[in-house]
């Protein structure tokens, strides 16, 4: 397909023809043989930067209360999901240390070399990988805790040792998804004499290699979660509907808030990652300015993503019941808030103790 550029039609030839088939670069770089995508470029060093460093500062904080919150009551890891919630909030944390070079790739570009750049790339994608496949153990854990509560009888240790295995091999499938970064990822030099990292994946005329690794992050870190959580969550809203205990129905607002951020945060971004795998196994963009056009909407859903990790703390204090009254009484034995007196704060029911809702109330 060919690709029309300031008044010139290139053929995919005219780009192979000019370049050593050791190697073939992503989308961003064929474009940018063909296209000037300095204006994108600068776009992305506007608009990136300070919106990377505001995720960074609302989700570290975010992050790191819960994580403090779990260390400081440490009988607050008596079910499967609060092990699954505190290795989220520690993916989230790893994943939000990635982004200040990021930040600075978009102002700078990369300067910290290669190997660098690879590592980066790989933790990135680990953590990423790590809480969409924690979020799906959440998922599958709540609808066990709910729905199938007389089938759990496992004992609180047999249950915690199930989600530590579980949780490490999370970790182990993220580290083998992320396999790709560690052998693609590179530092290189834009036209402008600027150095990125970016993917850049071996000489593939029909371009096999960047479908198959793009597929797999759509499958794994989206298709699966979101139809974990459908099905996990119509199940359980279901069950809760046909109960009369009103705890248990203030949980529907928790499930159906996280499942919202959910799809709110991830579906766009990987709306564009599914155009981006078609265009890379038939072009069907051809004039240059729909190239910029398309990049610059990536560069805004992709910042729109990455705003989940920063998201799941919030629903944490602002909807869970358990973790809000953690807080307050942590804060309290600190000093802090002494204005929110012990009789503010929510007083759970019976219901609220067992071994079901916690999984539910967060």
């Amino acid at each position: 397909m060919p690709i029309s550029a300031g008044g010139v039609t290139y053929s995919w030839n005219d780009f192979t023809d000019n370049k050593n088939n050791d190697d073939f670069t992503t989308l961003e770089t064929l474009e940018d043989d063909m296209c000037d995508m300095s204006p994108v470029r600068e776009f992305r060093s506007q608009f990136e930067p300070p919106l990377y460093w505001l995720i960074v500062m609302l989700g570290a904080i975010g992050n790191l209360l819960v994580v403090w919150i779990y260390l400081y009551f440490h009988n607050r890891l008596k079910t499967m999901t609060d092990i699954y919630l505190l290795n989220l909030a520690i993916a989230d944390l790893l994943f939000l240390g990635t982004l200040p070079f990021w930040a600075t790739d978009a102002v700078h570009g990369w300067t910290y070399g290669t190997p660098a750049c690879k590592l980066v790339s790989a933790i990135y994608k680990i953590n990423f990988f790590s809480s969409m496949l924690l979020l799906t153990c959440i998922s599958v854990d709540r609808y066990g805790a709910i729905v199938k509560a007389t089938k759990f009888k496992n004992s609180k240790r047999e249950r915690l040792l199930q989600s530590k295995l579980v949780c490490m091999g999370v970790w182990l499938l993220a580290a083998a998804l992320s396999l790709p970064e560690f052998i693609f990822a590179k530092a290189k030099e834009s036209h402008e004499g600027n150095t990125y990292c970016v993917m850049v994946f071996w000489f593939n005329q029909d371009n096999h290699i960047k479908i198959l690794v793009l597929s797999i992050q759509i499958c794994m870190g989206f298709c699966l979660p979101l139809l974990v959580m459908i099905f996990c969550y119509t199940v359980i809203i279901h069950t809760l509907l046909q109960s009369k205990n009103f705890a248990k129905h203030k949980a529907l607002r928790v499930i159906l808030a996280v499942v919202a951020v959910f799809v709110l945060s991830q579906m766009p971004f990987n709306s564009v990652l599914v155009f981006e795998v078609t265009q890379a196994a038939n072009t069907t963009i051809t004039d240059c300015d729909e190239v910029k056009r398309f990049s610059i909407i990536g560069q805004v859903l992709k910042s729109l993503a990455y705003s989940h990790s920063c998201l799941n703390p919030i629903l944490y204090v602002f909807i869970g019941v358990r973790f809000r009254d953690d807080l307050f009484k942590a804060l309290q034995s600190c000093g802090c808030c002494r204005w929110y007196g012990q009789h503010t704060i929510t007083k759970r029911s019976s219901t609220s103790e067992t071994e079901t809702t916690p999984a539910l109330s967060l």
